[in-house]
């Protein structure tokens, strides 16, 4: 019975998860829109060193539909800096990881020769 419950809330709770796409079109944007930011989106991401990200662009699409064409920059521009953007926090953060653990080890050392001063 447990386990039953627990399922039914993992599937609730996925059931509520909703992709960008879906929530585009959710809040009005029209489906090419939706369409071409899917795509965009995955370029920029592949275009800021992502490994599993793709380069999808529609190009005959892109030059025929003006809706698929600005999703698509709009996605490209926003998930590439994104992207970019983490890169930059976890470098920041291991950077600052390593000066943290310096300065403590200093202060360590400090508090170590205070205690042994006479």
């Amino acid at each position: 019975m447990k386990r039953a419950v627990m399922a039914l809330g993992v599937l609730m709770l996925l059931g509520g998860c909703e992709t960008t796409h879906e929530d585009l079109i959710a809040r009005g944007y029209p489906p090419a829109f939706a369409d071409g930011y899917d795509d965009g989106c995955s370029s920029g991401r592949q275009a800021a060193g992502v490994i599993t990200g793709q380069f999808r662009k529609d190009v005959p699409r892109y030059l025929k539909d003006p809706r698929y064409a600005e999703g698509w920059s709009d996605g490209f521009r926003q998930c590439q800096a994104m992207r970019e953007s983490e890169e930059r926090n976890a470098y920041r953060e291991r950077h600052w990881d390593e000066r943290e653990r310096a300065w403590q080890q200093q202060k360590d050392q400090d508090a170590a020769r205070a205690y042994r001063s006479p």
